[in-house]
């Protein structure tokens, strides 16, 4: 797709996306979103090449090593970070597993880690487990229930001079509340602490400065972002080299590869250059990529923002619908339960009217019970950059007659 202004056209934006055709109506992305077409030619093309593993000597090694430093350029630009300090891996899960075992290598007891309630448990559970094994400690920062909101006051209350990491998100996957991370690193910091910001959801819905949000790493997802399924976190060089993740001995110790075991997937990292491309080219044809990343990411974010104020217009007029997205700077991303009825029932229904939106408590275990629902979570209604009026129409309707 070619634009020549950030006025966002979405339906040349649904054009570009073959999985559309099959007529559903998706507000599913924040599970994964669908995919371009130009994403798909760039894996075939990727795969159809001359390919092996990296290195200058001959076509194949060139095409891989060049599909590599492009991705990380384009990660790079997409979350304004240096290009050397990003790491890619088969999932943000994975990547944070190993991460958190290489920043707890030197944790003990008395030391102490802070994860939050609202975070996805990608978020969680690793540094959990991390501490438990160093004998660290886990303090929690609550959310409040009654506004979803995470404060810096509650982040303030569990910080010491004895905390070594904090984990935070950039916006929660269940009901899209977006902290001040800012707020939050900086406090972070003040306590000696690093910060590890999770921008799996926030990454897709809004333009992204990693180092104005103090993330000492960041954490995002290309299958979030209109990309093939893969994780990646990225750093500061500089951090990354004081980490030493196990990894086999004839493998590189250079960052950032040291922390990418294995043969990285070329033809999805193809996929994640033309993600971000994709993403640049709605922000227009003037500046840099980092800039027309910008404009197109706050392009979207608006696109999105408009509809979602739609969505949560005729959600108002439904009857015993409780809207559990109340967050005063949110993406959108709207979390709904019935009083009567459960929302898996509500979910099945919209299937069976074409329109994808799925129940559950999506991985963000600990903030579905700190809301007080439980383990089954709810319905979530999630806008993408391809999401139109109809579709909302369509939605609506849906909602209407479950009613």
């Amino acid at each position: 797709m070619t634009t020549t202004s950030t006025a966002y056209d979405v339906a040349a934006v649904r054009a570009d996306f073959p999985a559309l055709r099959a007529g559903a109506a998706h507000f599913d992305g924040p599970g994964g979103s669908q995919v371009p077409r130009q994403v798909a030619e760039a894996v075939a093309a990727t795969l159809t090449a001359p390919i092996a593993n990296r290195g200058r000597l001959t076509e194949a090694e060139r095409n891989a090593d060049g599909v590599v430093v492009a991705a990380r350029a384009a990660v790079g630009d997409l979350v304004g970070s240096d290009p050397g300090g990003v790491v890619f891996g088969r999932s943000m899960t994975q990547l944070t597993y190993d991460l958190s075992r290489a920043l707890s290598a030197g944790w003990g007891p008395g030391d102490e880690v802070v994860v939050t309630r609202l975070d996805h448990d990608a978020n969680v559970r690793p540094w959990v487990q991390a501490a438990a094994a160093r004998g660290a400690t886990v303090r929690w920062a609550d959310l409040d229930p009654a506004t979803g909101e995470l404060t810096p006051e509650a982040l303030a209350a569990v910080l010491s001079d004895r905390t070594r990491l904090v984990a935070v998100t950039g916006a929660s996957n269940l009901i899209g509340t977006r902290p001040d991370v800012p707020a939050l690193t900086a406090l972070a910091h003040e306590a000696g602490a690093l910060a590890y910001v999770d921008g799996v959801h926030l990454t897709a819905h809004a333009p992204v400065d990693a180092a104005a949000l103090g993330a000492d790493l960041y954490a995002c997802s290309p299958y979030k972002f209109l990309g093939p399924h893969l994780g990646c976190v990225v750093a500061a060089p500089a951090l990354l080299e004081t980490l030493h993740p196990d990894k086999l001995l004839p493998s590189t110790d250079a960052v950032p590869e040291r922390f990418e075991l294995g043969t990285l997937p070329y033809e999805l990292l193809a996929g994640t250059t033309a993600a971000v491309d994709y993403l640049a080219a709605l922000g227009g044809s003037g500046g840099d990529r980092r800039a027309r990343l910008v404009a197109g990411m706050a392009a979207v974010e608006a696109h999105e923002d408009r509809l979602r104020e739609r969505v949560e217009e005729g959600i108002a007029e439904l009857p015993g619908v409780t809207l559990w997205s109340r967050a005063a700077h949110r993406t959108p991303t709207l979390l709904l339960t019935w009083a009567d009825r459960p929302a898996a029932e509500v979910s099945r229904a919209l299937a069976g009217r074409g329109v994808n939106a799925p129940a559950g408590s999506f991985y963000a275990i600990e903030a579905s019970r700190a809301l007080g629902l439980g383990d089954a979570g709810g319905l979530r209604v999630g806008l993408a950059p391809y999401n139109d009026d109809d579709d909302v129409d369509r939605l609506l309707e849906g909602l209407r007659a479950a009613a």
